[in-house]
């Protein structure tokens, strides 16, 4: 009986093992019918993101980072201990300084190093990671040694190398010399003080300019390189700061190129020595040449023009006369950069209630021209726009002829009697009036006394006369009327446009000048003087007597003088306005061009057309000028009517 029952049980015992056996081989053989490598198809923009990703996108590594990690079994150190892992890479690539993985190694530790000091905001650990980067790029060492220009990693290595030097330097950016104390060494950095001035100026405050995003402007021009870019500020004397020679807060862009020797030795060492190179934008690069440095040229521009208060200057220049008669509020003709002999100024006038502000992107894409940028420099006139017309075109005269003796004159430099303006709005019309000699015309066409018979004072003579009977400067060679309400505005003649007239007060020079007109002169009584008609807003209204003086006065013949007139829509010209000029007040005859720009309002300064035909007419000018000229399509017209410019045919225009 015993027996037959141990019988049984391992009968029950083999049956059990049985099933747990069969059910255990069952689930093995299904988990080895699943593949452990398999395949996803990606969208192309998942697929792009995968294959560039590295430290620069977010916290993930990149694939080669990653297989380093892996073949030297750092990546469980990695998650544990990140400062671990890079030291044990290090001395492992250190001890494996001529295997063919090197490239790769020196990557990696600059992308190691990189994230783990975004995470720790360990300045010394971003200067590891432009050192190891810079060493990848190696960009002055045997071409061997540097990587391919197919390597995603050669752009990476360059950002990294850029965005580590912005966070380890900081803002403002200390450019002499130094000493640093890094994770694994030390590093010595000295600077050539001769570097550190910019056509005569002590440079200042150098500021960052990789982490800037620039908004407002039309593009965003940079210059794709190897360093970090900067936006320095040049140091005026207390001389310099009463002559027009630069702009208050200017901005200049330069780079900032940490240069190691040998790099790939030096910085697997304990003791590395380098040299802080700072370099202007189209300045000589001081080590080679066929290395391209990185700038940001655009974000330097707007950097100049966040830290002055040209915006605020536009509404209280207009209400106050006496603006810019306050040292405060900077000069009236400034430059962007010092006098280079042998460039061409080209002087640009804003129109009522701006600044020079309003410039900004067409400066932008002009600077961009190489040859723009050889043979001009711009200067930029600021003026209390609700003055009267002929007292601003007399302060824009003045300024000109004294920043044009400042630099020694037209002997000194012919190219300062090659002058260009380019006015928009009302500041058209005061550039109208240096190329003129109306002789008495403008005066009788507003007065029926002759000036010689007024009781006068000398000082007060002398002012009418300059205003009222100008001479055309020979300095003067072209004019660029943009938007100009040459016969008037119809807006002017609004009575809200009246009304905001009254509240412009006018500088006490043309007050007094008015009141002595009026209280000395009983034959004058009887004209309406009243100060709101004395001012630009009702010079521009077309029943002024002085815009229509104006207009019959034609400019001298030997200034080349072009137009450029916006309209709304595409109806006929006759009917076409800008919401704010007519067509056929902003046209004149004795112009060499006339371009029309469709769909464009009043502010057409910022319109690609409008910008592209200005440049058309610079790179036309230096042909004429040199004898090797400019053969380019930017100089025809036919390239400004592809982009939707319409030419007006004119019997005096160019072919």
């Amino acid at each position: 009986m015993t027996r037959a029952i141990r019988t049984q049980g391992w009968i029950q015992f083999f049956h059990r093992a049985a099933s747990v056996t069969g059910a255990g081989f069952l689930t093995l053989a299904t988990a080895g019918c699943t593949n452990p490598v398999w395949l996803e198809r990606m969208s192309l923009i998942d697929a792009y993101q995968s294959r560039s990703a590295s430290a620069l996108s977010g916290s993930g590594l990149s694939n080669s980072t990653r297989i380093v990690l892996e073949s030297q079994n750092l990546r469980g150190l990695w998650s544990r201990a990140p400062r671990s892992a890079i030291a044990r890479l290090r001395v492992a690539t250190q001890e494996q300084f001529y295997t063919p993985d090197l490239k790769n190694q020196l990557f990696a530790l600059a992308e190691l190093s990189y994230l783990e000091a975004r995470r720790s905001h360990d300045r010394s650990m971003f200067m590891s990671a432009a050192l190891y980067a810079y060493a990848f790029l190696a960009p002055f060492s045997d071409p061997s040694q540097r990587p391919s220009a197919y390597d995603p990693h050669f752009r990476q290595a360059c950002d990294i190398y850029m965005f580590a030097l912005t966070e380890a330097f900081g803002s403002p950016v200390d450019v002499r010399s130094q000493h640093w104390i890094l994770p694994f060494g030390s590093l010595a950095l000295t600077s050539n003080p001769l570097e550190l001035s910019w056509q005569g100026h002590v440079l200042t405050d150098f500021r960052p300019t990789s982490r800037l995003s620039v908004h407002g402007m039309n593009n965003v021009y940079s210059s794709p390189g190897l360093g970090e870019p900067l936006a320095a500020l040049p140091k005026m004397d207390r001389e310099e700061e009463g002559t027009f020679e630069l702009s208050r807060n200017e901005r200049v862009p330069f780079n900032l190129f940490l240069n190691i020797s040998d790099p790939q030795r030096q910085v697997l060492s304990d003791h590395i020595e380098g040299q802080i190179v700072v370099t202007p934008m189209n300045g000589h690069p001081p080590i080679d040449d066929k290395t391209p440095l990185q700038y940001d040229q655009t974000a330097a521009r707007a950097i100049t023009l966040n830290e002055t208060d040209v915006w605020s200057s536009e509404y209280r220049g207009f209400l106050n006369g006496q603006f810019f008669e306050t040292p405060v509020h900077g000069l009236q003709l400034s430059a962007m950069q010092p006098h280079q002999d042998g460039h061409m100024p080209v002087i640009f006038v804003h129109g009522t209630a701006s600044s020079p502000a309003r410039w900004a992107d067409m400066v932008n894409e002009l600077l961009e021209d190489p040859d723009i940028r050889a043979h001009y420099e711009f200067w930029f006139f600021s003026y209390a726009t609700g003055n009267p017309i002929p007292y601003s075109a007399l302060e824009l005269r003045r300024s000109i002829g004294t920043a044009i003796a400042n630099l020694g004159g037209v002997e000194a430099d012919p190219a300062l009697g090659r002058i260009t303006l380019v006015g928009h709005s009302q500041g058209g019309l005061l550039s109208k009036m240096l190329v003129i000699d109306p002789r008495d015309r403008l005066w009788n066409g507003m007065v029926h006394v002759p000036l010689d018979r007024l009781h006068l004072t000398p000082d007060a003579r002398s002012t009418l006369s300059e205003m009222l009977f100008p001479t055309p400067m020979p300095q003067i060679r072209s004019v660029v009327y943009i938007a100009t309400p040459q016969h008037g505005s119809y807006v002017a003649a609004l009575s809200i446009s009246k009304l905001v007239g009254r509240l412009v007060t006018f500088p006490l020079g043309v007050t007094d000048v008015v009141q002595q007109v009026l209280t000395g002169n009983a034959a004058l009584t009887k004209i309406n003087m009243r100060p709101w008609r004395l001012g630009s807003v009702y010079g521009m209204s077309p029943r002024s007597a002085f815009i229509r003086a104006l207009a019959a006065t034609p400019m001298v013949p030997d200034v080349q003088a072009h137009s450029i007139i916006p309209v709304l829509g595409d109806g006929p010209l006759n009917r076409a306005d800008d919401g704010v000029v007519t067509y056929e007040s902003a046209h004149i005859p004795d112009v060499r061009s006339e371009l029309v720009v469709r769909h464009s309002g009043h502010s057409t300064q910022s319109n690609p057309v409008t910008i592209a035909e200005v440049r058309r007419i610079l790179l036309d000018q230096i042909a004429q000028v040199t004898a090797d000229p400019v053969e380019r399509g930017d100089r025809r017209k036919s390239g400004i009517v592809r982009i939707g410019g319409r030419y007006t045919p004119l019997a005096t225009s160019s072919p």
